[in-house]
């Protein structure tokens, strides 16, 4: 450890020693303690569960709205707890304590038990990182406290906050992505969504379609090089003014599909409108409008001529 002493005031000493149990800087020449830097090292608290808890933590685990009490309440046990009672009087009181614990929750408490578990089970089949399920868990906890849940379907206020929560981290999910793993329809899910971010004042910025390209991109096994060019294309779009009013998904799949043609790696129109879950028809659409504005054609005829 670095200290502002140098050297013993005593003997001139400068062989120190950082006791790191009593908190003291000694010199071995003549153990005089020069310095007192008392420091804890040791818990907040002891773990009286089997004995001492040997794994030195200091604290618990961080609060999270991921649970319902944020990771600060307690239970009356788990149920593999109850194969460690042996009398059925230790039995029934452990059943009791846990009734009554269910029966002084709120009906807040009991909403948002049911609700996170629905929002984690989403996440998880959208491999959502941890960052944008906290955060939706975090829109869906002010929601119900302002009552915003009344009137609505548990599940599509999830949805809802899972779609908000992707959107102001910059991770891509469609509506219809959410849709499928939620099981509710995707007009539902955009009508809570604008609900829930107007009333709760969440600011989202619009969808890039740039986001949209490295997972279409790796779904229809193209090349980095592939990527890169649809990403320029985005932007000579985006300069064009050809994004505003024009659905991400659909302008992001066809300056794929122009990409992979100038590349050589040609993919049908089919097969990247299913990837991206649009048309063909929309993706023709877009893919004639970067054309037209951003005179790729002739780059499209000198990919041709290479390839003959």
């Amino acid at each position: 450890m670095e200290t502002m002493v140098k050297k013993c005031p005593e003997c001139s000493g400068i062989n120190l020693f950082w006791n790191r149990d009593k908190g003291e800087i000694i010199c071995k020449d003549c153990g005089l303690v020069i310095e007192e830097k008392m420091v804890d090292f040791g818990q907040e608290w002891r773990d009286f569960e089997d004995g001492e808890d040997v794994s030195g933590r200091r604290t618990g685990a961080p609060m999270t709205y991921t649970k319902h009490d944020q990771g600060l309440g307690t239970e009356v046990g788990r149920t593999g707890d109850l194969y460690g009672l042996k009398s059925k009087k230790d039995r029934d009181k452990f059943f009791r304590l846990r009734k009554w614990q269910y029966r002084i929750s709120t009906a807040i408490e009991r909403n948002l038990k049911l609700a996170l578990a629905e929002l984690k089970r989403v996440s998880s089949y959208l491999k959502l990182p941890k960052s944008v399920e906290e955060e939706a868990a975090r829109v869906y906890t002010l929601a119900v406290q302002r009552g915003l849940v009344r009137g609505r379907s548990m599940e599509s206020v999830v949805a809802g906050a899972l779609y908000a929560a992707c959107r102001r981290h910059e991770v891509p999910r469609t509506l219809d992505e959410l849709s499928e793993a939620s099981g509710i329809e995707r007009k539902e899910i955009g009508r809570t969504y604008r609900f829930v971010t107007r009333e709760l004042n969440v600011k989202i910025l619009p969808s890039n379609p740039a986001d949209y390209i490295p997972r279409f991109a790796s779904s229809l096994e193209l090349s980095a090089k592939t990527q890169s060019k649809a990403v320029e294309i985005l932007e000579k779009a985006h300069g064009a003014g050809l994004t505003s009013g024009r659905g991400p998904t659909g302008i992001a799949a066809a300056a794929l599909y122009v990409s992979a043609l100038l590349h050589g790696e040609k993919r049908t129109q089919r097969e990247v409108a299913d990837v991206a879950r649009v048309t063909e028809v929309t993706i023709r659409n877009r893919y004639k409008e970067l054309l037209d504005a951003l005179k790729l054609e002739k780059e499209l005829e000198r990919s041709k001529k290479k390839k003959r």
